[in-house]
Protein backbone atom coordinates (compact mmCIF):
# COMPACT_ATOMS: atom_id res chain seq x y z
CA UNK A 1 0.00 0.00 0.00
CA UNK A 2 1.29 3.26 -1.16
CA UNK A 3 1.89 5.89 1.86
CA UNK A 4 1.63 8.73 -0.29
CA UNK A 5 -2.10 7.64 -0.11
CA UNK A 6 -3.98 8.18 3.21
CA UNK A 7 -7.59 6.60 2.12
CA UNK A 8 -8.24 4.16 -1.12
CA UNK A 9 -10.86 2.18 -2.43
CA UNK A 10 -10.26 -0.58 -4.44
CA UNK A 11 -13.41 -2.11 -6.37
CA UNK A 12 -15.82 -0.70 -4.43
CA UNK A 13 -19.59 -1.89 -5.72
CA UNK A 14 -22.86 -1.39 -4.33
CA UNK A 15 -26.38 -3.22 -5.12
CA UNK A 16 -29.65 -1.89 -5.15
CA UNK A 17 -32.04 -4.82 -5.79
CA UNK A 18 -30.39 -5.77 -8.98
CA UNK A 19 -29.19 -1.98 -9.50
CA UNK A 20 -25.38 -1.15 -9.62
CA UNK A 21 -24.93 2.32 -7.99
CA UNK A 22 -21.52 2.37 -7.96
CA UNK A 23 -19.76 -0.07 -10.13
CA UNK A 24 -16.00 -1.06 -9.38
CA UNK A 25 -14.89 2.57 -8.27
CA UNK A 26 -11.24 3.03 -7.53
CA UNK A 27 -10.43 6.27 -5.42
CA UNK A 28 -7.20 7.33 -4.05
CA UNK A 29 -7.09 10.43 -1.81
CA UNK A 30 -3.54 11.91 -1.09
CA UNK A 31 -2.66 12.69 2.01
CA UNK A 32 -2.80 16.71 2.30
CA UNK A 33 -5.12 17.24 -0.54
CA UNK A 34 -8.34 18.67 -1.59
CA UNK A 35 -10.53 15.97 -3.45
CA UNK A 36 -13.53 16.53 -4.87
CA UNK A 37 -16.51 13.98 -6.46
CA UNK A 38 -18.16 15.41 -8.84
CA UNK A 39 -20.48 14.13 -11.31
CA UNK A 40 -24.29 14.63 -12.95
CA UNK A 41 -27.38 13.91 -10.66
CA UNK A 42 -27.65 10.27 -10.35
CA UNK A 43 -23.85 9.42 -11.00
CA UNK A 44 -23.21 7.52 -7.51
CA UNK A 45 -21.37 10.45 -5.85
CA UNK A 46 -23.35 10.21 -2.03
CA UNK A 47 -23.45 6.39 -2.51
CA UNK A 48 -20.13 5.94 -3.02
CA UNK A 49 -19.28 8.96 0.02
CA UNK A 50 -21.70 6.94 2.46
CA UNK A 51 -19.87 3.43 1.60
CA UNK A 52 -16.62 5.22 2.42
CA UNK A 53 -17.83 6.36 6.00
CA UNK A 54 -19.87 3.14 6.71
CA UNK A 55 -22.78 4.42 6.43
CA UNK A 56 -23.70 1.82 3.62
CA UNK A 57 -22.07 -1.57 3.56
CA UNK A 58 -20.02 -2.12 -0.08
CA UNK A 59 -21.96 -5.06 -2.09
CA UNK A 60 -18.07 -5.80 -3.38
CA UNK A 61 -14.48 -4.44 -3.09
CA UNK A 62 -12.47 -2.67 -0.59
CA UNK A 63 -11.82 0.24 1.84
CA UNK A 64 -8.09 1.11 3.09
CA UNK A 65 -7.17 3.95 5.37
CA UNK A 66 -3.61 4.80 6.31
CA UNK A 67 -2.60 1.13 4.53
CA UNK A 68 -5.38 -0.93 6.83
CA UNK A 69 -8.11 -2.42 5.96
CA UNK A 70 -11.20 -0.65 7.04
CA UNK A 71 -14.28 -2.32 4.71
CA UNK A 72 -16.02 -4.24 7.82
CA UNK A 73 -15.31 -1.17 10.40
CA UNK A 74 -18.73 0.77 11.80
CA UNK A 75 -19.06 4.73 11.23
CA UNK A 76 -18.04 5.23 14.87
CA UNK A 77 -15.04 3.13 14.46
CA UNK A 78 -13.94 5.38 11.22
CA UNK A 79 -14.78 8.62 13.06
CA UNK A 80 -12.46 7.56 15.96
CA UNK A 81 -9.49 6.58 13.45
CA UNK A 82 -9.40 9.63 12.54
CA UNK A 83 -12.49 10.15 9.47
CA UNK A 84 -14.97 12.45 10.63
CA UNK A 85 -17.74 13.30 8.23
CA UNK A 86 -20.38 16.16 7.82
CA UNK A 87 -23.91 15.80 6.17
CA UNK A 88 -26.36 17.03 3.25
CA UNK A 89 -28.63 17.80 5.66
CA UNK A 90 -28.11 19.75 8.92
CA UNK A 91 -26.95 17.43 11.80
CA UNK A 92 -26.73 19.84 15.37
CA UNK A 93 -28.37 19.89 18.54
CA UNK A 94 -30.79 22.75 17.65
CA UNK A 95 -31.54 22.66 21.36
CA UNK A 96 -28.32 23.90 22.28
CA UNK A 97 -26.21 27.57 21.93
CA UNK A 98 -24.40 27.08 19.31
CA UNK A 99 -20.95 27.64 22.06
CA UNK A 100 -22.55 24.36 23.48
CA UNK A 101 -23.01 22.72 20.10
CA UNK A 102 -18.93 22.97 19.76
CA UNK A 103 -18.27 22.41 23.31
CA UNK A 104 -19.90 18.94 23.79
CA UNK A 105 -17.69 18.19 20.13
CA UNK A 106 -14.82 19.12 22.04
CA UNK A 107 -15.73 16.69 25.31
CA UNK A 108 -15.60 13.71 23.07
CA UNK A 109 -11.62 13.36 22.81
CA UNK A 110 -11.59 14.05 26.55
CA UNK A 111 -13.88 11.33 27.44
CA UNK A 112 -16.48 13.22 29.23
CA UNK A 113 -19.35 13.83 26.61
CA UNK A 114 -21.96 12.80 28.80
CA UNK A 115 -20.62 13.82 32.19
CA UNK A 116 -23.78 15.76 32.71
CA UNK A 117 -23.03 15.32 36.94
CA UNK A 118 -20.26 17.48 36.37
CA UNK A 119 -20.15 21.03 37.55
CA UNK A 120 -20.81 23.70 34.27
CA UNK A 121 -17.53 25.07 35.41
CA UNK A 122 -15.62 22.60 34.73
CA UNK A 123 -16.38 22.98 30.98
CA UNK A 124 -15.22 26.31 31.19
CA UNK A 125 -11.99 25.12 30.02
CA UNK A 126 -13.58 24.48 26.38
CA UNK A 127 -15.10 27.50 25.52
CA UNK A 128 -11.87 29.55 24.27
CA UNK A 129 -11.01 26.96 21.87
CA UNK A 130 -15.41 26.88 21.15
CA UNK A 131 -15.26 30.42 20.23
CA UNK A 132 -11.88 30.18 17.68
CA UNK A 133 -13.76 27.58 16.16
CA UNK A 134 -17.09 29.64 16.07
CA UNK A 135 -14.85 33.18 14.77
CA UNK A 136 -13.39 30.22 11.86
CA UNK A 137 -16.68 29.84 10.78
CA UNK A 138 -17.86 33.52 10.68
CA UNK A 139 -20.44 32.62 13.85
CA UNK A 140 -18.58 33.97 16.76
CA UNK A 141 -21.53 36.44 16.91
CA UNK A 142 -23.78 33.46 17.25
CA UNK A 143 -22.36 31.92 20.73
CA UNK A 144 -24.90 32.45 22.89
CA UNK A 145 -27.94 31.66 20.14
CA UNK A 146 -29.49 28.59 20.04
CA UNK A 147 -28.91 26.05 16.60
CA UNK A 148 -32.42 26.08 16.24
CA UNK A 149 -33.05 30.01 15.62
CA UNK A 150 -29.67 30.19 12.27
CA UNK A 151 -30.42 30.02 9.30
CA UNK A 152 -29.64 26.93 7.05
CA UNK A 153 -26.55 28.23 5.64
CA UNK A 154 -25.35 29.46 9.74
CA UNK A 155 -26.43 25.62 10.69
CA UNK A 156 -24.41 24.41 7.94
CA UNK A 157 -21.62 26.62 9.20
CA UNK A 158 -22.25 25.33 12.93
CA UNK A 159 -21.59 21.95 11.57
CA UNK A 160 -18.50 22.10 10.14
CA UNK A 161 -16.96 23.77 13.25
CA UNK A 162 -18.29 20.39 15.38
CA UNK A 163 -16.90 18.61 12.77
CA UNK A 164 -13.07 20.54 12.94
CA UNK A 165 -13.78 20.35 16.85
CA UNK A 166 -12.79 16.39 16.82
CA UNK A 167 -9.56 17.35 15.17
CA UNK A 168 -10.14 14.69 11.82
CA UNK A 169 -7.04 13.79 10.02
CA UNK A 170 -9.32 13.25 6.95
CA UNK A 171 -11.99 15.82 7.03
CA UNK A 172 -15.58 14.10 4.37
CA UNK A 173 -17.97 16.54 3.44
CA UNK A 174 -20.70 16.05 1.58
CA UNK A 175 -22.13 19.32 -0.52
CA UNK A 176 -21.22 20.99 2.19
CA UNK A 177 -21.82 24.68 0.35
CA UNK A 178 -25.74 23.41 -0.20
CA UNK A 179 -28.50 25.92 0.76
CA UNK A 180 -25.87 28.24 1.32
CA UNK A 181 -25.86 32.01 0.13
CA UNK A 182 -23.10 33.43 -1.77
CA UNK A 183 -21.36 35.31 0.90
CA UNK A 184 -21.79 32.19 3.14
CA UNK A 185 -20.02 30.28 0.26
CA UNK A 186 -16.75 32.43 0.16
CA UNK A 187 -16.21 32.22 4.09
CA UNK A 188 -17.29 28.29 4.02
CA UNK A 189 -14.45 27.88 0.81
CA UNK A 190 -11.65 29.91 2.53
CA UNK A 191 -12.74 27.73 5.76
CA UNK A 192 -12.20 24.28 3.81
CA UNK A 193 -8.43 25.88 2.38
CA UNK A 194 -6.99 26.70 5.74
CA UNK A 195 -8.05 23.45 7.10
CA UNK A 196 -6.55 21.02 4.31
CA UNK A 197 -3.30 22.57 4.76
CA UNK A 198 -3.21 20.44 8.24
CA UNK A 199 -5.82 17.20 6.99
CA UNK A 200 -6.70 15.61 3.92
CA UNK A 201 -10.90 16.64 2.36
CA UNK A 202 -13.14 14.64 0.25
CA UNK A 203 -16.14 16.48 -0.53
CA UNK A 204 -19.27 15.63 -2.69
CA UNK A 205 -19.57 19.22 -4.02
CA UNK A 206 -22.25 20.24 -7.20
CA UNK A 207 -20.70 23.62 -7.44
CA UNK A 208 -18.47 23.41 -9.91
CA UNK A 209 -16.96 27.02 -8.94
CA UNK A 210 -16.16 25.56 -5.62
CA UNK A 211 -14.46 22.46 -7.18
CA UNK A 212 -12.58 24.62 -9.29
CA UNK A 213 -11.50 27.05 -6.44
CA UNK A 214 -10.60 24.65 -3.69
CA UNK A 215 -9.30 20.67 -5.43
CA UNK A 216 -5.89 19.64 -6.36
CA UNK A 217 -7.82 16.61 -7.92
CA UNK A 218 -11.16 15.56 -9.05
CA UNK A 219 -12.73 12.45 -9.65
CA UNK A 220 -15.82 12.38 -11.98
CA UNK A 221 -18.50 9.52 -11.55
CA UNK A 222 -21.24 8.90 -14.48
CA UNK A 223 -23.59 5.74 -14.42
CA UNK A 224 -21.46 4.51 -10.84
CA UNK A 225 -18.09 4.51 -12.42
CA UNK A 226 -14.77 6.49 -12.40
CA UNK A 227 -15.57 8.99 -15.96
CA UNK A 228 -12.71 10.48 -15.63
CA UNK A 229 -9.63 11.76 -12.57
CA UNK A 230 -7.34 14.91 -12.82
CA UNK A 231 -6.83 18.32 -11.95
CA UNK A 232 -9.76 20.70 -12.77
CA UNK A 233 -8.03 21.84 -15.86
CA UNK A 234 -7.55 18.48 -16.96
CA UNK A 235 -11.72 17.77 -16.19
CA UNK A 236 -13.11 20.61 -17.70
CA UNK A 237 -11.31 20.09 -21.37
CA UNK A 238 -12.12 16.21 -21.17
CA UNK A 239 -14.57 15.97 -23.72
CA UNK A 240 -16.50 12.85 -21.85
CA UNK A 241 -17.02 14.96 -18.81
CA UNK A 242 -18.51 17.85 -20.96
CA UNK A 243 -20.81 15.33 -22.70
CA UNK A 244 -21.91 13.71 -19.05
CA UNK A 245 -22.68 17.14 -17.64
CA UNK A 246 -24.18 18.64 -20.52
CA UNK A 247 -26.12 15.54 -22.05
CA UNK A 248 -27.92 15.08 -18.89
CA UNK A 249 -29.36 18.16 -18.74
CA UNK A 250 -30.30 18.41 -15.11
CA UNK A 251 -28.21 21.20 -14.21
CA UNK A 252 -25.89 19.49 -11.85
CA UNK A 253 -22.66 22.25 -12.61
CA UNK A 254 -24.55 25.82 -11.35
Amino acid sequence: MNEEFILETRGLSKDFKGFRAVNEVDLRLKTGTIHALIGPNGAGKTTCFNLITKFLVPTEGHIFYKGKEITGLTPAAIARLGMVRSFQISAVFLGLTCLENVRVALQRPLGVSFHFWRPLKALHRLHDRARELLADVGLDQYAEVPASELAYGRKRALEIATTLALDPEVLLLDEPMAGMAREDIGRISALIKRVAMSRTVLMVEHNLSVVAELSDYITVLQNGMVLAEGTYAQISDNPEVIEAYMGTGNGAAH
